[in-house]
């Protein structure tokens, strides 16, 4: 079985291939988060403790957290659960992945160390890889070098250089959030537009009112004079008959 041992601290990660099996039956049975000394998988390992955290069987299904089987198992799976990538909306998929327990039918075995013991692994522990990508949001820029509102982010952004085609490029990543003066422009017109919208919605509606108390007071007289003119035209018309 290959054990592949990471190191989160110096960002390095190694394969190293364990075939005893007195030092694998240290890991059978247990599950993905629980941890291991590292003294049961080799004098090596001496006052390490390790953490699982997933692994793959020999043909190559990802071990999956919760499933309390040492087997393969077909679940269906939805969008937001690990193991399944979605590729449509609401798209659901059965699918085979090895349960959480640790078994003798793994080929790799993923290790975390949690803590590190008295002699360093090499290619592990000794070793340091920078990041490569560094913060690209403002806030984090300004943490990750403790600077004040009115430093000028742009100064610190971590850049990369490199060849391509014979010529040097120097590349830096585009900051996010960045307030600028273009930015704080857009934000008054924003509000500008939502204040103008606003003022004449409310103009718009009292318009509308006056309107209908208008029309309302045009219908009121046109129903009072057309009461009168009925009410004149029986007077008139008793007139007639007792003239007659």
């Amino acid at each position: 079985m290959k054990l592949n041992i990471a190191f989160p601290t110096t960002g390095c990660q190694k394969f190293v291939d364990i075939d005893d099996e007195k030092r694998l039956r240290t890991l059978y049975d247990k599950r993905i988060s629980q941890e291991v000394l590292g003294e049961d998988l080799g004098e090596e390992f001496n006052g390490y403790v390790f953490r699982i955290s997933g692994g793959n069987d020999k043909q190559g299904f990802p071990m999956k957290q919760g499933v309390l089987l040492n087997t393969r198992a077909r679940l269906l799976l939805s969008d937001g659960q690990s193991c399944f990538r979605a590729r449509r909306s609401g798209e659901r998929k059965r699918k085979s992945v090895r349960g959480c327990i640790v078994g003798p039918d793994l080929s790799v075995l993923n290790l975390v160390i949690v803590k590190k013991g008295d002699t360093d692994i090499p290619g592990v522990t000794d070793l340091s890889t920078p990041r490569r990508l560094g913060p690209k949001r403002a806030s984090k820029i300004r943490k990750l070098f403790n600077l004040a509102k009115e430093d000028d982010v742009r100064k610190y952004t971590i850049a990369r250089t490199f060849e391509k085609k014979g010529k040097k490029v120097v590349k830096r990543p585009k900051i996010q959030r960045l307030i600028t003066p273009v930015t704080l422009r857009r934000k008054r017109v924003r509000n500008a537009a939502k204040v103008a919208a606003l003022q004449k919605t409310k103009a718009d509606a009292a318009e509308y009112a006056a309107l209908i108390q208008k029309r309302l007071a045009e219908q009121k007289a046109a129903r009072k004079s057309e009461i009168s003119k009925r009410r004149s035209s029986r007077r008139s018309s008793k007139k007639q008959a007792e003239n007659n």
